[in-house]
């Protein structure tokens, strides 16, 4: 999908999402999996929609963790990304594919369905390896003329990776390398002590994205420590998923409804999408 030039004056989607990023009023998603999560994000003022990629697999019936088979993602994606005016960003985990080749094919069908950004991760694969998918990326962007933006997200401290004495230069060692491959932003999840993003941003060249929840410092107060991008990974959707089972717990228990007292009324919720297709 060739992102054409609009005549109207107004930023293209790619354009205007990289323009979101910035420390003076951080990005904040509210990662959702599908398009009612979309809808109902949008329709509270987000200038953008992200999806997370544990929410897409669990409402696909799979696990975390590149166990979702690529095709059911993208039809995900595909709906989304057309059922909202916003630009959208997805987790792609580590690119579904074995090979940057396969990461490659994963990208063009992404920007195919309509998404501007992703997310690619390094998990417990060594740095060199996300490098060439971030590399793999940025091809398979440049060939559809899209100007996609690229996070590229490192585990070290959400997974413990290396020496916790060394783990703030190691990650930044990864930053740099998966920066001069292609990415466009870091994504350090796992981090909220102040001290420590702040020199995270100090130490980068590019938006920095950390993930937020309960304790962690505000959306604001993370700008200025530098961090441009905030977002709640799957924090949204185990947050769904515990009202579900609060509901039902109530339900099973005392025979009780008390939990279903702060839904989103029908009549609204319903609204927010056609009456036909």
């Amino acid at each position: 999908m060739n992102e054409k030039p609009r005549h109207d004056g107004a930023p293209s989607p790619a354009a205007l999402f990289r323009s979101l990023h910035t420390s003076a009023r951080p990005l904040a998603l509210a990662n959702v999996w599908d398009v009612a999560g979309a809808r109902v994000v949008e329709a509270a003022g987000a200038p953008a929609i992200a999806t997370t990629s544990a929410g897409v697999a669990w409402a696909l019936g799979a696990a975390d963790g590149d166990r979702v088979a690529r095709g059911l993602v993208l039809d995900v994606l595909a709906r989304i990304a057309s059922a909202v005016a916003v630009p959208v960003t997805a987790d792609i985990e580590g690119g579904y594919g074995q090979s940057p080749a396969e990461v490659g094919e994963t990208v063009a069908r992404v920007l195919d369905a309509g998404v501007v950004g992703v997310n690619i991760e390094d998990g417990t694969r060594p740095p060199r390896a996300l490098a060439e998918r971030i590399g793999a990326a940025r091809e398979a962007a440049d060939r559809a003329g899209v100007d996609l933006f690229v996070n590229a997200r490192t585990d070290t401290y959400l997974l413990g990776l290396g020496d916790p004495a060394t783990r703030l230069r190691d990650t930044l060692a990864r930053a740099r390398a998966y920066v001069d491959a292609g990415a466009d932003g870091v994504f350090v999840p796992g981090v909220t002590d102040p001290e420590v993003v702040a020199e995270l941003a100090e130490g980068l060249t590019v938006p920095l994205n950390v993930m937020a929840g309960p304790g962690a410092p505000s959306v604001a107060e993370l700008g200025a420590l530098g961090a441009a991008r905030v977002s709640l990974g799957s924090g949204v959707a185990q947050a769904a998923y515990a009202a579900a089972r609060r509901a039902a717990l109530d339900l099973l228990g005392t025979g009780g409804y008390d939990s279903l007292d702060r839904a989103i009324a029908y009549p609204e919720l319903n609204a927010l999408f056609p009456a036909t297709r």
